[in-house]
Formats: structure tokens, sequence, C-alpha cells
């Protein structure tokens, strides 16, 4: 969707300042944000992607004043709400207020570690030959959907040449809603600054996206 975390292109944020040493967690309560989501996700109620669309649902102005883990504070909250699995009532509280809603699994101490040390990959046999090839000139679709996607907005309708072939993967904007895994062929394209940006563009520079199949035709 067209939401507030993307910003490529976007003027009045200033510069990327990197944390010097950055640890993981500014703060304890961070740490329970994040161990809340890895539990909650792991009930397989919502994927992965559904994660990151629903944090991209924020209002623009709620996102933008958020901290990251505060926007994923907010995000599981809707998620936990719309999924039936706490009630307004039990969230302001709290606490449970009515028998636990089923789940598919349940993540416990004795599996934490095995199964997170596995990863969770989203690798998938292809269903076809790829579309394109090393060298390929491509162009990014102009597409402004509604639900999730991972096609940054600055690129669309912009031509690139594609970098990488990288095999076959989960399809997030089908899979962010429940409409199937929809494995599809993932590229690095790269994009001329000058074609993203115009003449003002730093000269000689670059940008390299990861970018699905379906979000590309051929240039």
């Amino acid at each position: 969707m067209n939401g507030p975390q993307d910003l490529g292109g976007s003027h009045g944020f200033g510069p990327v300042m990197p944390e010097p040493g950055e640890p993981v967690f500014h703060a304890e309560w961070e740490k329970r944000v994040f161990a809340m989501a890895m539990a909650m996700g792991f009930t397989g109620t919502w994927n992965l992607d559904g994660s990151r669309a629903m944090r991209e649902s924020l209002p623009p102005a709620e996102y933008l004043a958020s901290s990251y883990y505060e926007i994923w504070f907010e995000a599981l909250e809707k998620q936990i709400l719309a999924s039936g699995l706490a009630t307004r009532d039990e969230v302001a509280a709290g606490r449970s207020l009515e028998p636990p809603a089923p789940v598919a699994r349940v993540l416990t101490a004795d599996i934490l570690a095995p199964r997170f040390r596995a990863g969770f990959p989203s690798d998938r046999p292809p269903g076809g030959p790829a579309r394109f090839a090393l060298g390929d000139a491509v162009i990014a679709k102009v597409m402004n959907p509604v639900g999730h996607t991972r096609l940054p907005r600055y690129v669309r309708g912009r031509r690139g040449r594609v970098e990488a072939v990288h095999g076959a993967f989960v399809f997030p904007d089908t899979n962010a809603s429940k409409q199937g895994e929809n494995p599809a062929w993932l590229y690095t394209v790269a994009f001329d600054a000058a074609e993203l940006w115009g003449p003002e563009a730093d000269p000689g520079g670059r940008v390299t996206i990861a970018a699905f199949e379906p979000y590309l035709d051929p240039a």
C-alpha cells in the first residue's frame, strides 16, 4: 500500500543518521514487544507479510510519530483484536476475561531455540521459468494497490536493469491477505539515480531494490 513507511524521495525528513554501536533494544519493554510478536506469529493466526501489512496500515500521523517497536506494538494489538484472540475489554484490562480462543500452535520454551535457529525461509520451488535474465532492461509497473506490496513508489514507471536472479519466493502481496503464497521469481534491479530523481540526482548514483516478477515488465 502507499503508506507512511514508503518514504523514498520524500522531503523534510532529514538525513539518515546511523547510531554508532546501536543496541538491538533500547529499552526492556522493546524486548517484551518483540517476544510477544514472535510468539503470536508462531500461532499461525497470521503470517509475516500480514504483520508487515498491519504495521503499514497505521494512520500516517501515528506511524511517523512512533518508534520502531511502538509501531510493532500497535500493529500487534490490532491483529489480536481483528483475529478475535482478545476483546477490547481484555486489552483495556490487561488480562483475559473470557476463555482463550483456540490457536493452531503454541510457542513453548523447549522448542523456542531450535525453531528460531532453523529460521523461517520463504524460498519456494518456482512454478515455471524466470521471465527475465541477468542484464535485461525492465520497467517497474505503475501500481497503487490498497493492500500490501513491496514495490516502492519511487521506482514505479521507471526503467532499470536486472543485476541478479535469486529464485522463487513467497509473493508478499497475496500472502499478506491470505490469498496464497503464489511463489514468484525475485530479482535485484538497479536504477540510475537520474532515472528516479531527475537531473538533480547524484551524478552516477544508483539504487538497487529487490523486485518480484509481477512488479516488472520488459523495457
